[in-house]
């Protein structure tokens, strides 16, 4: 038997209607980059995320889900790689971010942890995570662990985005979803309800302040020294 979307979204809170007033702030839905960290043909993390998009499709936002499937090894290929500017071009699009992998050797995995190397901090004057929301989420073989969480939690910190305090580690993965990758009702499937809405919530409160939240003295401090800089040289020539 599959969860009831509707019946989850019962106790939910109000999803905004974003078609209300087209020129509020909040006129279009939270746009959410999701990404797994496997290319097995039955790949528990993706089913994990393809879950995840389905209920924050629910709570209002617009999903992505990108496929890992051909993106080379960090520093392997030029920046110009087609995989590589799907990958950047869906994180520069998004507003939140949902980071799915399973636990391999205590650790993410490479494939996962590829996808963020490919998505520097800085890109000239873009910075494509800066401020962004995010979520974390784990499938493991075994019992229920929480290393790969760990580690996606201190990457989310050092891509300065806005980690939310509730996340998924879903354990013996293999029991949890049917022939059709779809996720069985248990709590852990509550929890990834919990990691949706949250993240839909988080998004909406910071994303119009993003640029606030992240504004840095060190960096203001940067900037200054570099218009100065440039001055005295216009000045000398």
């Amino acid at each position: 038997m599959q969860p009831d979307l509707p019946n989850i979204l019962e106790t939910a809170f109000d999803v905004p209607d974003f078609s209300r007033n087209p020129a509020a702030p909040m006129s279009h839905r939270p746009r959410i980059l999701l990404l797994y960290g496997s290319l097995r043909e039955r790949s528990y993390s993706r089913f994990a995320t393809e879950e995840a998009a389905r209920l924050l499709e629910a709570f209002g936002a617009e999903t992505r889900i990108f496929n890992p499937a051909g993106l080379p090894l960090p520093d392997s290929a030029p920046v110009d790689h087609e995989k590589v500017g799907e990958l950047r071009e869906l994180s520069a699009w998004s507003e939140g971010q949902v980071w799915c992998s399973p636990e391999r050797h205590g650790a993410m995995t490479g494939i996962m942890k590829a996808q963020i190397d490919w998505i520097p901090l800085s890109i000239g004057a873009l910075r494509p995570t800066q401020g962004k929301t995010l979520a974390v989420m784990q499938v493991s073989g075994g019992s229920q662990s929480f290393n790969a969480v760990n580690q996606l939690r201190i990457l989310g910190r050092w891509m300065r985005m806005i980690t939310i305090p509730n996340q998924s580690s879903v354990a013996r993965a293999y029991e949890q979803f049917d022939e059709a990758g779809r996720m069985k009702p248990s709590s852990y499937y509550d929890r990834i309800v919990d990691v949706a809405e949250e993240l839909v919530k988080f998004t909406l409160l910071t994303r119009q302040h993003s640029s606030y939240l992240t504004d840095r003295y060190s960096e203001r401090k940067e900037h200054a020294d570099i218009l100065q800089e440039r001055l005295s040289l216009q000045r000398a020539t």
